[in-house]
């Protein structure tokens, strides 16, 4: 009976392994520049068809709370509304998305990344309806995906040092998640702007409920992989 050696990822091989091709591109890159394709098709489209388009691409919970246009909670995830709202989101997802891809594997990567970005667009509905808010404003944007990669390494990398935004600090990684999630909703409070934070809450807590599955699931692994992280 053949025997895997233990590592660190989340698979174990049975079968002789086969020569990895001289350039495969991560899952991360892939969502990169499908992102990136998305919103310059969308705008290309824009400029043909006016906001029709925008219309059948955004997340707008009036239209989801009429069981209309019900594609739009997965569509949304994939569209930016301006060029540096793409690259913030794309920069982010370029750091976190590939140290998490790195640990868990392409598969669980992806499948986390879009349920994170549902619920997070599952949240900005259910919320919007809670809280009285105008449930025509629509949403875009791949940030509560994101924030869900954030809370996946906040409890599976908590202790990791990264920086945040132009602190020149190094925090344990499940600090700074949580003071970026903390930081945006107070500028929108305070300024206005419309930023989805609902949204980024719900990414995180789906992200965060993954994190312990890993956790409890994978225990062992965990604990050699806080050995070589710490």
């Amino acid at each position: 009976m053949k025997k895997s050696n233990p590592d660190y990822s989340f698979r174990y091989s049975y079968e002789k392994p086969k020569p990895k091709p001289a350039f495969r591109m991560s899952m991360t890159l892939w969502l990169i520049i499908i992102n990136v394709i998305f919103y310059f098709i969308a705008l290309i489209l824009g400029y043909f068809y006016g906001d029709n388009v925008m219309n059948n691409i955004a997340l707008q919970p009036l239209a989801i709370l009429q069981y209309q246009k019900l594609w739009t909670i997965i569509t949304s995830m994939f569209m930016h509304g301006s060029v540096i709202h793409l690259a913030v989101n794309m920069i982010s997802l370029m750091f976190l998305g590939s140290f998490l891809e790195r640990i868990i594997g392409k598969k669980k990567f992806l499948v986390s990344y879009i349920i994170c970005g549902i619920v997070a667009s599952i949240f900005f509905v259910i919320l919007a309806l809670l809280f009285k808010s105008d449930l025509s404003v629509a949403a875009v944007g791949a940030s509560g995906a994101i924030f869900g990669i954030g809370g996946i390494l906040a409890v599976v990398t908590p202790k990791v040092p990264v920086y945040i935004m132009f602190i020149p600090i190094a925090m344990p990684m499940w600090f700074g998640i949580v003071l970026m999630l903390a930081v945006m909703w107070l500028i929108s409070a305070a300024v206005g702007l419309p930023i989805g934070n609902t949204a980024h809450l719900g990414g995180f807590i789906a992200g965060l409920a993954y994190g312990f599955y890993l956790r409890i699931r994978y225990k062992e692994r965990m604990k050699r992989l806080d050995r070589v992280l710490r």
